[in-house]
């Protein structure tokens, strides 16, 4: 099997929290190139992860230059557009981190070059990958929910603002939770539905809670000065064949309803929610039962070797795509159309007004 080599774009949080230590746990490839704007970044990366030989980079346009089989953007939302863009029209598969773009502009723009080029893109979903994600997508794809006609995308934290880089920053991220870990649970949703095609959205966007200066955060207090994200959003999307969802996002809100990454499926044969466990609900000789299925047993067939972890996962499959073993799992389209709500909600929020898609 071919030794894969990878380049990785932004050596920050993202890269050395989940993708660094993914790849060199899945053991299949190797990282030759790394690139910061903060060069010691790039070479303490370098070293904790990359080959001997491995090249520091503090341009991402001479990386992508490199003979590399793929191409890691792990960069503030801003620069994911230009820089994926880029590495596709070089030749490069690319993995982007989440949210695919800070518009859905620039998120077609990704599609269309990844088409134009013949080049694998996908994007950092890695919660796809849970057990009980996908044992819930298998109970969709056998219909055993029926039609699914309403749905809940929860990403709620009480307090847990990420204070460090660039999160709080609207010109460099986009948004705050909603774009940040909103786009989790949305895509879950959508995934599980099997739905992309989204009718209207009306949204709201709140700055309530980040002027606090005590505000008992899980990551130590916020600068309120640079805090110029929002710090909860909500959503109400209509789909185009009537399916309704509501989507929840905060980063600070004062509810103990806390659940993220986590979605509610309404069905007409049945219905299921991630809240406390993978529970699956309905009816079965005019009884009303509960179905919590044993995630420890047994596995998944089509994931083996290491692949333990949902980001392990996420990188074998990758990896296999490219050696052309097996399909992407996040398809970039699928991503575009999260990108087309999010940014719809944050435009309703602006405009005070229902946005048709």
């Amino acid at each position: 099997m071919k030794t894969l080599k990878l380049g990785i774009i932004g050596c920050g949080g993202i890269a050395n929290g989940k993708h660094l230590p993914s790849i060199k746990k899945e053991g299949s490839a190797e990282i030759v190139a790394f690139c910061d704007i903060i060069e010691e970044r790039a070479i303490e990366a370098a070293k904790n992860y990359g080959t001997e030989d491995a090249k520091i980079f503090t341009d991402y346009r001479e990386l992508i230059q490199l003979d590399l089989d793929a191409v890691y953007v792990c960069t503030p939302n801003r620069s994911h557009c230009e820089i994926t863009v880029a590495a596709l029209n070089a030749g490069k598969h690319v993995m982007c981190e989440k949210p695919m773009a800070i518009n859905y502009t620039q998120a077609i723009e990704m599609v269309e070059t990844a088409k134009k080029t013949n080049k694998l893109l996908t994007i950092g979903y890695q919660n796809r990958y849970r057990g009980d994600s996908n044992y819930l997508k298998q109970e969709c794809v056998n219909g055993e929910l029926g039609d699914i006609y309403y749905a809940k995308a929860k990403a709620i934290r009480r307090r847990a603002v990420p204070t460090w880089g660039v999160f709080l920053n609207e010109y460099e991220q986009g948004g705050g939770p909603l774009i940040d870990i909103g786009t989790h649970a949305l895509d879950l949703t959508l995934w599980m539905m099997n739905n992309y095609k989204p009718k209207s959205v009306v949204g709201t966007i709140y700055h309530k809670l980040n002027g606090e200066t005590q505000p008992a955060n899980a990551w130590g207090p916020w600068d309120p000065e640079k805090f110029t994200v929002e710090d909860s959003a909500f959503g109400f999307i209509i789909m185009e064949d009537g399916a309704t969802i509501t989507l929840e996002a905060s980063w600070a809100l004062n509810s103990l309803d806390v659940h993220e990454a986590k979605t509610v499926l309404c069905g007409t044969k049945a219905g299921a929610d991630m809240l406390n466990g993978l529970t699956i609900n309905g009816t079965k000789n005019d009884r009303q039962y509960e179905l919590k299925p044993n995630l420890e047993a047994g596995g998944v067939a089509f994931y083996d070797g290491n692949a333990t972890t949902p980001e392990v996962i996420e990188q074998q499959t990758f990896f296999n795509a490219i050696r052309g073993k097996g399909e992407l799992v996040v398809l970039p389209e699928q991503a575009a159309v999260v990108t087309q709500i999010l940014d719809a909600i944050y435009q309703s929020a602006r405009e005070g007004r229902q946005i048709i898609l």
